[in-house]
């Protein structure tokens, strides 16, 4: 995993430029780092965390004499074995056994119309006979941002480094308050810098330095015309093949156990096929509310019959507040989603032993494990019905955090109703208008949901911060479930079948026809630390809270979408129903306030 850096300039310290950005992501690669001067103006630089082939032959940017072109990437190629035999058989000759090599002769044998054929987790800055390509992989598990004006194309794998060249202001977007207020995070292809994009997933887009001209195309998943048969044992086989693929490395790997159906599965396959334990790491809470999070607990009981070095990582309130700046500190983008301080904390002690984690991250996408998605199952049964019942129960108290959201998300069309399903309070008319045109188009309905929890929450929220917190701590993450041979699997399952299984289905059945059936009955808990518990019981994690949240609605009150200006003002009001909104607030006023901005 590394850091990517492309300088497009006139300026006249270029030099200067590029090396602040390098130097502002040595947390991504702080194995080696180095820049070349590709052209007159033209600069190109990476951060590298070495995982494949350790020696310098995979340093980068990389470098091809004959043809004189440059590659800085950031990512894993899945395929890369059966990419570099082909080339092999076409006469390319390596001077490495790293998939980034692989990476560059693919790119200049089959050009930009090749990269489809190429299956892994990638952003990259390719440049060649004067054209820049830079490119992201199509289920957007890299992020590739970049900034334009009429002197400069600046390009890196953070938004940060970005702007520590020194050629662009540093300015917030203040039209992604509202989608954070609902979403926990900016839209597609914006950050929460003014002038500053990202490269939508899936996109390649190059730029001619002598015409000045950009293109832009697509490219979707392409996997083998040889389909498994969708059952049970197919579905086990494709997944073995993933968790060979992602767990291979020259350097540690590591494992995120929850103990819940998707780590232990990723265990339990991998010791299945090598015997091989590996060091895992858990989140736990102290009394009483670990026995509400019950992870330590099946986390333990798994690593003990796998023989593996277990850690547990105990996250008290105390903890968190002290922790809590350094956290804000290492944040890019802000996300909303407790989940990331608790991805943070598991790097921060694997880093001590491992350079990969594993985690089971975009299973619940592709096998519908949320509680929004038996919440839409239910109103795709009688969607009439549930109509007619939330306009009637609106006039009359209802009671249950979770029966109001369900009642008032529901709508007249399957789209806006899991929408709002998904989203932390009903959408708005205004942002739901917006957000409309990114939603699937299809007559299946609960396909078109799990795609777009994958295209919106997933990219936006669950791999960005898996990427930051891991990449903050000088770790890459992994992630086998989005396989792209898996993503397939899930893809072809067809509307009915969906509907007519239960929650993870596929998951839970492998694991069952394994023995291990507890770990597959376990009451999904989310991935998150526990907050209304906090926010209740623990004053000075309450005062900390809720101050903040004061703070930035007193200092940023325009930001606030009006319908929210009271939670700003008295947030203790909202604790009950909405601990998941001040928390995503109190994220937002912290970066806000430690970017200065």
């Amino acid at each position: 995993m590394c850091g990517v850096h492309l300088l497009v300039s006139t300026s006249g310290k270029n030099e200067d430029h590029i090396t602040a950005m390098m130097q502002a992501c040595q947390h991504r690669g702080p194995d080696h780092s180095s820049w070349e001067k590709v052209a007159a103006g033209v600069y190109l630089a990476a951060n590298r965390l070495k995982t494949l082939d350790l020696r310098e032959e995979a340093n980068q940017p990389l470098f091809h004499k004959e043809s004189g072109a440059f590659l800085s990437w950031n990512g894993f190629l899945y395929n890369y074995q059966d990419l570099r035999n082909q080339l092999i058989q076409e006469g390319v000759k390596f001077k490495s056994t790293s998939d980034g090599e692989v990476l560059l002769e693919w790119l200049l044998k089959k050009g930009k119309d090749g990269v489809k054929l190429v299956q892994g987790m990638y952003a990259f800055a390719f440049v060649h006979e004067n054209k820049v390509l830079l490119g992201r992989d199509p289920l957007g598990m890299k992020s590739l941002y970049f900034a334009r004006n009429e002197y400069s194309l600046v390009c890196s794998s953070e938004c940060r480094c970005l702007l520590a060249s020194g050629l662009f202001p540093k300015k917030i977007d203040k039209y992604q308050v509202l989608p954070y207020f609902y979403l926990r995070h900016a839209m597609p292809r914006h950050s929460f810098y003014s002038g500053i994009e990202e490269l939508a997933a899936g996109e390649l887009r190059e730029f001619d330095l002598d015409a000045g001209q950009t293109r832009s195309k697509h490219i979707d998943l392409l996997v083998s015309d040889q389909k498994p048969a969708l059952n049970v044992n197919s579905f086990e086989e494709v997944l073995t093949d993933a968790v060979l693929k992602h767990f291979h490395a020259d350097v540690p790997v590591g494992l995120i156990l929850s103990g819940g159906a998707d780590s232990t599965l990723l265990y339990h396959l991998w010791y299945k096929e090598t015997g091989t334990s590996l060091p895992t790491f858990t989140v736990g809470f102290e009394y009483p509310y670990n026995r509400k999070y019950k992870d330590p607990e099946f986390a333990s009981l798994l690593a003990r019959k796998f023989g593996g070095l277990h850690h547990e990582v105990r996250i008290s309130p105390e903890w968190f507040l002290e922790n809590w700046p350094e956290y804000i500190r290492t944040l890019d983008q802000p996300v909303g989603d407790s989940a990331g301080f608790l991805t943070w904390a598991v790097a921060k002690k694997a880093r001590e032993s491992v350079k990969i984690l594993i985690s089971g991250v975009g299973a619940d996408e592709l096998f519908s494990g949320y509680n929004r998605h038996i919440a839409f199952r239910k109103f795709l049964k009688h969607p009439d019905f549930w109509l007619f019942a939330a306009s009637l129960l609106s006039r009359v108290p209802v009671w249950g955090r979770g029966r109001k959201k369900f009642l008032s998300s529901i709508e007249d069309t399957a789209q806006r109703t899991f929408m709002n399903f998904a989203a932390l309070n009903p959408l708005p008319d205004a942002l739901a208008g917006v957000l409309d045109p990114f939603y699937p188009v299809g007559k299946d309905h609960f396909k078109n949901a799990l795609e777009w929890d994958r295209k919106i929450y997933l990219v936006q929220d669950l791999l960005k911060i898996h990427d930051n917190a891991c990449m903050s701590q000088g770790i890459e993450g992994r992630a086998p479930f989005l396989d792209w041979q898996v993503v397939d699997f899930s893809n072809r399952l067809s509307e009915q079948e969906l509907l007519q299984t239960t929650s993870k289905f596929w998951i839970k059945s492998i694991l069952k026809k394994n023995g291990l059936e507890k770990f597959a009955n376990r009451r999904k808990l989310g991935f998150g630390l526990p907050l209304i518990e906090w926010l209740t019981r623990h004053p000075e994690f309450r005062n900390s809270v809720l101050s903040a949240i004061r703070e930035f609605g007193q200092f940023h009150s325009e930001l606030v979408p009006l319908e929210w200006r009271d939670l700003v003002k008295k947030p203790e009001n909202y604790i009950a129903e909405h601990f998941l909104l001040l928390f995503n607030v109190f994220l937002l006023s912290g970066w806000m306030k430690a970017n200065r901005l």
